[in-house]
């Protein structure tokens, strides 16, 4: 199984700005100088000793993931702005051909989780069968609504793929001949949420973006841990810092520690923080990562690798 973000902001799309930019860049030049970099031939050690926010970007794009099980199949899950660089990528295989089968996995219809599909490639190419799968029943109506010609051009019905909706039962599991198992189980967002559960030989992987848990919803996340318990692999909202969740309680979203918190006790192997806040620079996200560590830290210790989820990171199960 091979996971792959292609959007990991929240609320709304945030590239990195002229200022963000001119700082980050003289920063480095900063530590080129400190470290006395003379030589091209010392740039690349250079650069592995820089901190994440300097090594790397979070990204800009909203949410949108990718799962390829072993045969090679594809499933997506949501597709916010990042979902037209997965539409990009995936254009280059079958689907640019319209041979292509894709599996849509919805975890619900906030804009940052769906506004990429007018721009998602696969899409307009006759021949392609795009599976949509959501446990909304209007599922189909919600995307209509968002390409009415009043905001897009395109209606999404015009758009040539072959596209079926699929209703989610509670407690349904979808089975592939691949062998592939994704199960779902709700969250507690405004409006509702989902998250999905993608097991393989053995190993599961599980994204749960925009959720909110406090610490009064301990029982709550004890009571999720026949879901959740022990995941190889979490993605799990961790929007806010812990000041910042309380000032905005009720938003549907996660602070750090709270995250850190519920894989603790469910016992997971590796959890990737994700959905970062908008307002973030990539000095604060990454400071957010580095607090997490010290929060697990002051846990006990739990045998927990923490990640900070970045577009384009590609994790293999």
């Amino acid at each position: 199984m091979k996971i792959k973000l292609f959007g990991v902001r929240g609320s709304i799309a945030a590239p990195l700005n002229n200022q963000a930019y001119t700082e980050k860049i003289t920063e480095i030049i900063e530590r080129c100088v400190d470290n006395h970099i003379t030589s091209r031939d010392q740039i690349p050690r250079f650069l592995e000793t820089l901190p994440g926010h300097l090594k790397y970007t979070a990204g800009g794009d909203t949410t949108c993931i990718s799962v390829t099980d072993d045969t090679g199949k594809v499933y997506l899950v949501d597709c916010g702005t990042g979902g037209r660089l997965a539409g990009d990528e995936l254009i280059r295989t079958e689907f640019g051909k319209g041979k292509g089968t894709l599996e849509f996995f919805i975890t619900h219809t906030h804009w940052d989780h769906i506004q990429g599909i007018p721009f998602f490639k696969p899409l307009y190419v006759p021949g392609n069968q795009v599976n949509f799968r959501s446990p909304y029943p209007d599922l189909e109506t919600r995307l209509i609504n968002q390409q009415v010609k009043e905001f897009f051009p395109m209606p999404f019905l015009a758009t040539a793929s072959t596209k079926k909706f699929h209703h989610l039962e509670k407690g349904q599991v979808v089975e592939y001949e691949s062998g592939m198992k994704i199960s779902f189980h709700p969250l507690k967002h405004p409006g509702g949420s989902y998250a999905y559960k993608f097991e393989e030989k053995g190993k599961k992987f599980i994204f749960a973006t925009d959720a909110e848990f406090t610490g009064d919803d301990l029982d709550l996340i004890r009571g999720m841990t026949p879901f959740f318990g022990g995941a190889d692999v979490l993605v799990l909202d961790s929007q806010y810092t812990l000041d910042e969740s309380f000032a905005k309680f009720d938003w549907g979203h996660t602070s750090y520690t709270m995250a850190v918190n519920c894989a603790t006790i469910w016992g997971i192997k590796t959890l990737i923080l994700t959905h970062h806040e908008p307002a973030y620079n990539d000095k604060k996200v990454f400071d957010i990562l580095e607090e997490a560590i010290e929060h697990k830290r002051h846990l006990g210790g739990a045998p927990l690798e923490l990640i900070l989820a970045r577009e384009g990171m590609v994790i293999d199960l």
